[in-house]
C-alpha cells in the first residue's frame, strides 16, 4: 500500500477497508491528486475542503503564508513591565473627563492623539484589513482568520464555486464567520475603493507554453496556472493597481515563478514600490514582498 492509499485510508475511511476505498484507491492510480480524492487539503493546521476543485494549496505556499503570519502574530510580553505594555498598544485608562482611553503604544510614536481643544480621545487602532486576492480554496485567508484574532479578512475570488467553498470552509474550521467577507469578481473589482494592510495572493503564474505533469494538468483548474507567455498576465494587472489598494504602511505578498521572479519584481518596482524577492522552504525564488517605498523608508 502507498504512503497516498494510508493517508486515504486513515483520513478518509477510518482505517476500514470499505468497497468504496478500493474505487478510490484506482481514482489515485488513475493519477487523481489524492487531496481531491479524500476531499481536503491539510493547511497550517486547518483541514481545506475542496468541494469545487480549487487549486490545492502547495508546501511552498503553506511555508510563506506561514512566513508572513508570524511576522504579523503580537510578540508576547511580560504582563508587569510597563515598557512592553507600550509596544504591545495596550490600552490605558483615560483620565477622568475624557472621552475614553489611549493605546500607549500611539503617544510613545508621536502619533497625534486629537485636536488640543478636545479631551484626549481614544486611539483605538483599527482591525488589521487582511486580503487574500485570488483566493481559489481560501487556505491563506483561512489562515489568516485562525491566526489574527483582530483581523478582518477578504477573501476575493472570480469562481463563485470556489467562493462557496471558502465560505465551507470558514464554518468547518470554526473560524470567526463574522471577521470574514467573502466577495467575486476579477482581482479588486468586488472590493470598491478599499485598502488592505496586508495583501496576500496566489495569482496564475505559469506561461502558457510549460507542459504540466499529468496529475496536474488533467485534473487542476488550467486557469489557476496558467497566465500567458511569460506567466505574468495576472501580476501585471496586480502590479498596476497595488499602489492603490495598500494602506500607507501595507504590504503585499505576491507568489510567482521562480523563472520569472527578478521580472515579477521589476513589475512592482516600476510602480514605485519597494519590491523584493523570497525563496521558499527550497531555497528557490518564490514570493515577491513589496510595500510603498515611503513607508519602508519611515520604518
Amino acid at each position: 500500500m502507498t504512503r497516498d492509499e494510508r493517508w486515504l485510508l486513515e483520513e478518509k475511511y477510518g482505517g476500514r477497508r470499505a468497497a468504496a476505498f478500493e474505487e478510490d484507491r484506482r481514482r489515485l492510480a488513475r493519477g487523481e491528486p489524492v487531496a481531491y480524492v479524500i476531499g481536503f487539503q491539510p493547511f497550517l493546521g486547518l483541514s481545506v475542503h475542496l468541494d469545487s476543485r480549487p487549486l490545492i494549496p502547495r508546501p511552498e505556499t503553506e511555508w510563506w503564508a506561514e512566513e508572513l503570519l508570524t511576522s504579523l502574530s503580537p510578540k508576547p510580553e511580560p504582563a508587569h513591565t510597563p515598557a512592553s505594555a507600550a509596544r504591545s498598544g495596550t490600552v490605558i485608562p483615560a483620565p477622568k473627563g475624557s472621552c475614553a482611553g489611549i493605546r500607549e503604544g500611539e503617544a510613545e510614536r508621536g502619533e497625534p492623539l486629537g485636536e488640543p481643544t478636545r479631551p484626549a480621545c481614544a486611539r483605538v487602532r483599527a482591525p488589521l484589513s487582511f486580503l487574500d486576492l485570488c483566493a481559489g480554496s481560501g487556505a491563506i485567508g483561512l489562515a489568516a482568520l485562525a491566526r489574527l484574532p483582530d483581523a478582518r479578512v477578504y477573501f476575493g475570488e472570480s469562481d463563485p464555486a470556489h467562493a462557496a467553498t471558502i465560505r465551507k470552509n470558514i464554518r468547518a474550521n470554526m473560524l470567526d464567520e463574522s471577521r470574514a467577507d467573502v466577495r467575486t469578481g476579477d482581482l479588486f473589482a468586488p472590493f470598491g475603493a478599499l485598502r488592505f494592510d496586508v495583501i496576500a495572493a496566489n495569482p496564475p503564474y505559469v506561461p502558457s507554453g510549460r507542459a504540466l505533469p499529468r496529475s496536474v494538468a488533467d485534473y487542476e483548474p488550467e486557469g489557476a496556472f496558467y497566465a500567458g507567455k511569460d506567466g505574468l498576465a495576472v501580476i501585471e494587472r496586480i502590479a498596476a493597481e497595488l499602489p492603490l489598494r495598500l494602506t500607507p504602511r501595507g504590504a503585499a505578498w505576491i507568489e510567482c515563478d521562480r523563472a520569472h521572479a527578478r521580472n515579477a519584481r521589476d513589475l512592482f518596482g516600476a510602480q514605485d514600490l519597494a519590491a523584493e524577492i523570497r525563496t521558499d522552504q527550497y531555497g528557490k525564488p518564490r514570493v515577491i514582498v513589496c510595500r510603498h517605498t515611503r513607508a519602508r523608508s519611515a520604518q
